[in-house]
């Protein structure tokens, strides 16, 4: 009963969601090395015990010199990430199994202990879970190939070690939780294929194959799930289900196509997520951009805001990026300093992003919103203060009825599906206890600046912004006449190399009867911002 309880307690020492943001994952990168200490400390004191013991501690001391070596940069590559999440949770799994074999209930509490006392945060089931299907993600935005994925190749570069074909397995299983047959399949292939060179195989084979048959079964492939399950049957004679699988597929077959070739493996993608621009989504997300049309190539232009009387003084850059809905990017608006000031204040508030159920109001978590928050109050720092200040002067539009500065870190292929950021007429719960009106405003500032990925698309008007660090992307969600644009509707593409810090400031139509007045005729639309600039009569 001891044993049971202390599994129990690491168990719930496991904290999930430590997928969502790159940040817990730096932090974490220590654990393996906390990891190698234990070991080396148990076989120290079992003397006569397990050489696979040692064989962990030698591969944990390896793998944690590279990352050690690499830096808080390692976790900002998504394999890496993932086989650190993968070696925290599976790969440990193992070694307490063969230290509560050998009666290790006091060592492994005194584990536990430090860890109670330890702030690293450890991953569990969801995390390494999280991370493959975040692999995923990444694989279909970007068009990766699984078998240069799997050997660390992103983009024709080497970036990371090769998996291994139980770390190939992992992400496949992971897959097939989600009813996902399409990537099992593939990814089950490939380590079919690994196993064949590794002495010993790193996952049975007799494990793959049944993941395999029952994919393939579910793309139409029937002969060769059958194939695949009477391998499996032969393999591993005492399997549970092995035997009676090959029945199942026989019977369905009914004695028909049971000679000649097997038919060709043709796996078919299928959507569950019910986002009809996603083929948009995703071109626009590699940089996939339609180009601009003849007629605004001439008109899209940069200038100096100095419509205020500060900024007179220190003029702001403006880039218009598009027109119809007006786009701009408010360029160096804030400073390295101040990024890190606002990092420092919102790393230890952050939390698993949110949506707003549209029925509802509530906020709740959401596959598609992969990354963690926080809120700052402008009376929290100066620096707060300041740029709440700023973002007044350069967009013109009064902070005193807007949100307070979201800040956010994206995680392991860290992403937000098309959404918009106002509310629709369905939606009447939304912001109803602000009483501010909707969001009649989005300011977003690029804290960084991934390697690859990340970008903010607007699907539906072919424009994609790469963040660009120190600049804010500024845009309109309502028309003049306070109606919601349907066009802004955006996403924030999968990060694929690198690291995302954003911060946004939502800003409501409450208090902008002055500052952006309904216009005079119908249809009415900004074509710059600030009224004294050049461009004033353009386009």
């Amino acid at each position: 009963m001891r044993t049971v309880a202390i599994v129990c307690l690491l168990a719930a020492l496991a904290n999930a969601d430590l997928f969502t943001a790159i940040a817990d994952l730096q932090h974490m990168l220590g654990a393996e090395k906390d990891v190698t200490t234990v070991i080396d400390q148990y076989i120290a004191a079992e003397r006569a015990r397990l050489d696979d013991l040692r064989r962990y501690a030698h591969e944990y001391v390896h793998r944690n010199a590279h990352a050690e070596a690499v830096g808080p940069e390692f976790v900002t590559n998504p394999i890496n990430a993932y086989l650190l999440i993968k070696r925290l949770t599976s790969e440990w799994k193992k070694v307490e199994n063969i230290m509560l074999n050998n009666k290790a209930t006091t060592f492994l509490k005194n584990i536990t202990d430090n860890r109670v006392r330890s702030e690293v945060k450890f991953p569990g089931e969801e995390d390494l879970s999280g991370a493959a299907i975040a692999l995923l993600r990444l694989q279909d935005t970007y068009k990766l190939d699984t078998l240069d994925l799997s050997n660390g190749i992103i983009g024709g570069e080497k970036v990371s070690n090769k998996l291994s074909g139980h770390d190939t397995f992992e992400v496949g299983r992971a897959a097939y939780n989600q009813k996902d047959y399409y990537h099992c399949l593939m990814w089950m292939q490939v380590a079919l294929n690994k196993i064949e060179n590794e002495s010993p195989p790193s996952v049975e084979e007799s494990e793959i194959l049944e993941y395999l048959a029952y994919s393939l079964y579910q793309q139409g492939n029937v002969r060769r799930a059958l194939s695949l399950t009477k391998r499996l049957a032969k393999i591993a004679p005492n399997h549970p289900r092995a035997k009676g699988n090959v029945k199942w597929y026989e019977d369905m077959l009914q004695g028909k196509d049971m000679v000649g070739d097997l038919p060709p493996i043709v796996n078919k993608r299928v959507e569950f997520d019910g986002i009809v621009e996603r083929d948009a989504y995703e071109a626009l997300c590699r940089g996939e951009i339609p180009p601009v049309e003849e007629k605004w190539k001439s008109k899209l232009r940069c200038y100096l805001k100095r419509d205020k009387p500060f900024l007179k003084i220190a003029p702001i850059k403006v880039e218009i990026l598009r027109f119809d809905p007006l786009a701009v990017l408010f360029k160096n608006v804030i400073s390295d300093s101040e990024i890190e000031v606002i990092k420092e204040l919102a790393s230890p508030k952050l939390k698993r992003a949110t949506v707003q159920n549209s029925k509802t109001g509530e906020l709740e978590h959401a596959t598609y919103r992969i990354s963690k928050s926080a809120w700052l109050k402008g009376d929290l720092d100066p620096v707060i203060d300041r740029v709440n200040r700023r973002i007044e002067d350069f967009t013109g539009l009064n902070q005193a009825t807007s949100e307070e500065l979201q800040v956010a870190n994206y995680g392991l292929g860290g992403h937000y599906d098309p959404h918009f950021d106002f509310a629709r007429k369905e939606e009447k719960n939304a912001f109803k206890t602000l009483n501010t009106g909707n969001r009649i405003a989005t300011v977003l500032f690029y804290m960084s600046q991934p390697e690859r990925g990340g970008a903010t698309v607007f699907n539906h008007l072919g424009t994609a912004v790469f963040p660009s660090k120190n600049d804010a992307l500024f845009w309109y969600n309502l028309r003049r006449d306070g109606e919601g644009d349907l066009r802004t509707r955006h996403a924030a593409c999968p990060v694929l190399l690198g690291v995302k810090w954003v911060s946004n400031k939502w800003i409501h139509e409450r208090g902008q009867e002055f500052t952006r007045p309904c216009g005079l005729e119908e249809g009415v639309q900004e074509n710059f911002i600030g009224d004294l600039s050049p461009y004033a009569n353009d386009p």
